[in-house]
């Protein structure tokens, strides 16, 4: 549905903070989880600087019934950035500047459109980092973790996105500008907007500035691989050394098919067998708990386990870090069907990886397994060869089958990547009818226009339905 956006030029905004250009469009017409043909074009882009533009931008599209959807780097994938019912794209990358560091606070000031790993280098110099960082952050806004309430591979050790957040000014769908949290590191003060709007994947409101705390960088840090022959010793060592409270900053798995595919893309020569990276963070006695997890992964029958620090230890690493671009480039003719992220309490891990493989083996499909396996988080993806309709088919049957499990064993659909267009259905589900209709109710009292991100979230949207009608 086309949009009149012409009410751009009335605004108070320079002519390059908008654009209705094709290129531009066709640039915004989805992100990294959007496949092609779900592509939609906004019908004009706009690139605000200022909070100010933000509140001017939304305030004239609520009243006109013109949606607003988000846009940050473009890196989500579950299409949250899709701009579904046409309407404008708001990029936030041009609001990308620090805008105040207080290191004795453990506090930085920053707009939306800064990248992650921009914050950690402002503030590396005072001995201080983000924790929550994922592994994308070099190509990925604090706006868009804040959105998804990302997370990443250290999480085991210091918690999501929304653990650090301290403070947020947004705007609402009708402009209005609001602040919510505290500079102060807990607040008892008032409902707890901020962690409302951490999340929303930008159906509430659009943040246009973010209080963070940060931590102090540990003066320890080592790290390795651990190979093992079987699977089931993998998983188990993963869950044993969790429960046991082995102090990990990170612990990742990645499965024989993983390795199959990591091996052939770096050229690397390790056995095609499970793997589990680890890393230490420690101010002091860090050889005591490298010990520790040894002693665990042995009583699993580990095969091999080093560890080292510096570039020896990003060496070990290597697999890990290139796993995603692994997968993508291992058979030309087979495509995600969908990237998985379930979540499972850390006793159901191993369950959830052998369910996973057990789906492989009675579909004859290829889903390799890895993640961040320390917060019971799996990443999976169901390999399809789009042109066979049965296939496609049986994958969907085993991507149905994973979700449904791990939210039927106390887990979600989803760790990190959020809900956007690909988990709809799922809500529910997870959550009940009357939470879900809490979460509407919400939403129509923020959004009754529903103007911001319309066609994500709801089981309704599904089927076309708009939310705030």
């Amino acid at each position: 549905m086309a949009h009149d956006c012409s009410f751009l030029r009335d605004l108070p905004l320079p002519d390059d903070r908008f654009s209705f250009g094709d290129s531009h469009r066709a640039g915004h017409a989805g992100d990294f989880g959007t496949l092609e043909a779900e592509e939609v074009e906004p019908d004009a882009v706009v690139w605000p600087e200022s909070t100010e533009e933000v509140s001017t931008v939304l305030a004239a599209a609520d009243e006109r019934g013109v949606p607003v959807t988000p846009f940050a780097a473009g890196t989500g994938l579950e299409g949250n950035a899709t701009p579904t019912r046409g309407g404008v794209s708001l990029d936030m990358t041009r609001m990308d500047s620090v805008l105040d560091v207080r290191p004795d606070d453990f506090q930085i000031d920053v707009e939306p459109g800064i990248f992650g790993k921009e914050v950690d280098e402002t503030v590396a110099g005072d001995g201080l980092f983000f924790p929550p960082l994922p592994s994308s952050g070099d190509i990925s806004t604090i706006g868009g973790m804040i959105a998804n309430d990302a997370s990443g591979m250290k999480t085991v050790k210091y918690g999501e996105v929304h653990d650090w957040v301290l403070e947020l000014e947004a705007v609402l769908a009708d402009g209005s500008v609001i602040t919510a949290g505290s500079k102060a590191v807990k607040t008892s003060s008032g409902y707890n907007l901020k962690d409302l709007i951490v999340g929303c994947e930008g159906t509430l409101a659009v943040v246009t500035r973010a209080t963070l705390e940060l931590a102090g960088r540990p003066q320890q840090i080592r790290g390795g691989r651990a190979v093992f022959d079987s699977l089931s010793d993998a998983v188990d060592a993963i869950s044993d050394a969790v429960r046991s409270g082995v102090d990990v900053a990170k612990i990742e798995l990645v499965d024989e098919t993983s390795a199959t595919m990591a091996n052939a893309y770096t050229g690397s020569s390790l056995p095609d067998v499970p793997m589990v990276f680890v890393e230490f963070h420690a101010n002091h006695g860090i050889e005591d708990e490298i010990e520790f997890c040894r002693s665990v992964f042995e009583a699993h029958d580990v095969s091999q386990f080093e560890i080292a620090e510096g570039e020896e230890m990003s060496d070990l690493w290597q697999i890990r870090r290139e796993m995603a671009f692994a997968v993508e480039a291992y058979d030309l003719d087979l495509s995600p069907l969908h990237l998985g992220d379930v979540t499972v309490p850390i006793s159901r891990y191993p369950d959830m990886v052998r369910l996973v493989r057990q789906l492989a083996d009675e579909h004859d499909l290829l889903i390799p397994c890895f993640g961040h396996a320390g917060d019971g988080n799996l990443h999976y993806t169901v390999l399809v060869d789009e042109s066979d309709d049965e296939h496609v088919e049986r994958a969907k049957e085993a991507q149905t089958e994973i979700v449904h499990t791990a939210i039927e064993w106390g887990g979600t659909c989803t760790g990190e990547h959020g809900i956007g267009r690909g988990k709809r259905e799922y809500l529910e589900l997870e959550h009940g009818a009357a939470s879900i209709d809490a979460m509407r109710r919400i939403k129509r009292a923020l959004d009754p226009n529903d103007t911001l991100n319309p066609g994500k979230m709801f089981p309704e949207t599904v089927d076309g339905g708009r939310v705030g009608n």
